[in-house]
């Protein structure tokens, strides 16, 4: 009872409000501590670094209170040698000041690999290899030979590059494929609307060659290009139609569809009247 009195007193209230108002003020002390410790609301727009070189990055930071580290080198087509390749965090974020930014570099020595061995190998057996080596198909030649369809000859600027031959990744690698000892022929593909990564496995299935690309005026930017697809093709698709193999199919890219050719169904109906005797 003495107790449950005492926190009743006039000097226990006093105490315990005396208790309450100095850990309001160290709250609000600590919180504002932090604030300025933290540079609560204070941010940096983080730079686009891409496609820049070490020494522009290092301008390009420093300028902003913000540093820098390379984590990685890579090897990519995608920019110049040298450059920044991807940047974490990426550009437009918003980060503290002194915040590091980590960067992957574009290698400045090109990748080599391998010549895989081809010669002997059936076209789709070396297109694989070439996929797996990192490198790409070129052109394909045919000559007479027993050995149909098969590789003879593998090249690389006209000139034949032997297996194990150190060579630029994404090189393009001709080939020369046996025909038999007659002139073989093969159907012409039907291209139209196909994109132009999907021609060349088409165009390599009938053993034959892209010719000519030609991007009409609705192409613009690398995006366009990556979304073109064929409006136009020459020699024309015709099911009756053969050609030797090894012969060139020149090709018309465009994104406008309305170059696309109007289905029979479309232009004629879809319906049609019975006639009954």
């Amino acid at each position: 009872m003495d107790f449950l009195r005492f926190l009743t007193t006039k000097l226990f209230l006093r105490h315990l409000g005396l208790a309450a108002a100095i850990a309001i003020l160290l709250l609000i002390g600590t919180l504002g501590w932090l604030r300025i410790y933290t540079h609560h609301g204070q941010s940096i727009t983080v730079p686009n670094l891409a496609g820049l070189t070490v020494e522009e990055v290092e301008d390009v930071t420093s300028s902003r209170r913000l540093r820098f580290e390379v984590v990685d080198s890579v090897f990519s087509m995608e920019m110049p040698r040298g450059t920044v390749l991807k940047q974490n965090p990426e550009a437009d974020s918003r980060v503290k000041k002194n915040r590091r930014i980590f960067l992957t570099m574009n290698a400045l020595n090109l990748e080599t690999v391998p010549m895989p061995k081809l010669v002997g190998l059936s076209i789709r057996q070396a297109r694989l290899a070439l996929q797996n080596a990192g490198l790409v198909l070129g052109d394909i030649e045919y000559r007479p030979d027993y050995a149909i369809n098969n590789v003879l000859q593998q090249m690389h600027h006209d000139t034949v590059i032997n297996e194990g031959t150190e060579i630029t990744k994404g090189a393009v690698i001709n080939l020369v494929l046996g025909m038999g000892l007659s002139q073989e022929t093969t159907r012409v593909p039907d291209l139209v609307g196909v994109s132009l990564i999907a021609a060349v496995d088409m165009i390599a299935d009938y053993y034959l060659n892209i010719g000519a690309i030609t991007y009409d005026q609705s192409i613009e930017n690398a995006k366009d290009s990556a979304q073109a697809f064929i409006w136009r093709q020459y020699p024309e698709f015709d099911e009756f139609r053969r050609l030797n193999m090894g012969m060139e199919v020149d090709i018309w890219l465009t994104v406008d569809s309305t170059l696309l050719p109007v289905p029979d169904s479309i232009l004629f109906g879809e319906d049609t009247e019975m006639v009954h005797d």
